[in-house]
């Protein structure tokens, strides 16, 4: 890691309680056995910049011969972004890509005008006990790369930028944020960043972005004062300036945020700027002719898929 001036919050703290535009309580939910926890979308918060879809994923044990399976299934219009704390997922897509992530590097999948693809607990991780702790967050695309076609990398946590300064020390998952650039393409101008703070430790979030959002994974955040719990989301006003400090235990964060592409479609794992583009992309998925239309199955994953839901 490295010394960065721009990382330096400076003083006195000029962040106002007000500058709080929303605290998001995650709502629970289970996939097969497994607690995930999402943020965005919320009721009254649909997007910060980009993002437009935010879950937690666990932190979970499993005993031998347990593991997460979820079967492939399709995405159109956004890019998925998975970052872990703990423990390790194995990717596979319809590209033939077949990538296992461990903590701090990123898998980044673009699912442009369309991409299949199934996240694993490999067979080597499921031969003894395990845990599994991390985040999944979707990007939506912007209307003129809608139609991109898909595509996919993986960086490893060396790749990554990494900032500190004094108790503060910050790695760069995407985009662009403090003068450094994350490796990942991106389509559109964001920040996504992994902060770790030591009791009272302070760090500013960008001033250059139109959105902000932080999300509390460990410990506590204090803003202007106030104390935030782990399983928070806060989002900001646009233009103040945010200096966050480290809680009692200090506090793990993830900050993100960046240019607003306005309302988009939600429906499943589609994400697009018109009903119409979902509609094609459903009544494709629900066709299962894989090779030949819109959708593949992974090459090394083909024998299930999750169905489209009703509606």
């Amino acid at each position: 890691m490295r010394s960065n001036p721009a990382f330096d919050p400076g003083v006195p703290d000029p962040t106002r309680l007000d500058a709080i535009e929303t605290v998001i309580v995650p709502r629970g939910g289970d996939i097969g056995g497994f607690e995930v926890r999402r943020a965005l979308p919320a009721p009254g918060r649909r997007m910060v910049g980009p993002f437009v879809f935010f879950d937690q994923m666990g932190p979970a044990e499993f005993l031998t011969g347990r593991g997460i399976d979820v079967r492939p299934h399709p995405h159109i219009g956004l890019a998925t972004v998975t970052y872990l704390f703990r423990g390790e997922l194995q990717h596979r897509d319809s590209l033939g890509s077949n990538q296992v992530i461990h903590p701090g590097g990123v898998n980044w999948m673009t699912a442009g005008r369309g991409i299949a693809h199934s996240e694993r607990t490999s067979a080597a991780t499921r031969a003894g006990p395990h845990e599994l702790f991390g985040v999944q967050t979707w990007v939506a695309l912007p209307e003129a790369n809608e139609d991109d076609p898909p595509s996919f990398s993986h960086h490893a946590r060396h790749d990554l930028p990494e900032l500190e300064d004094d108790g503060a020390a910050l790695r760069l998952i995407l985009g662009r944020a403090y003068g450094e650039t994350a490796p990942a393409k991106v389509a559109s101008e964001m920040f996504y960043a992994d902060l770790a703070l030591a009791p009272g430790a302070r760090a500013p979030l960008p001033d250059d972005a139109e959105e902000r959002g932080l999300y509390v994974v460990d410990g506590s955040a204090l803003i202007a004062g106030e104390a935030f719990a782990a399983g928070r989301m806060l989002v900001f006003r646009s233009g103040d300036r945010i200096t966050v400090t480290g809680g009692e235990r200090g506090a793990r964060l993830l900050a993100l945020g960046g240019t607003s592409l306005g309302p988009r479609h939600l429906w499943w794992n589609f994400v697009a700027s018109s009903r119409e583009r979902i509609e094609a992309a459903k009544a494709e998925w629900r066709k299962a002719e894989w090779g030949r239309g819109l959708f593949d199955l992974p090459p090394a994953d083909r024998a299930e898929f999750i169905p489209a839901p009703e509606g």
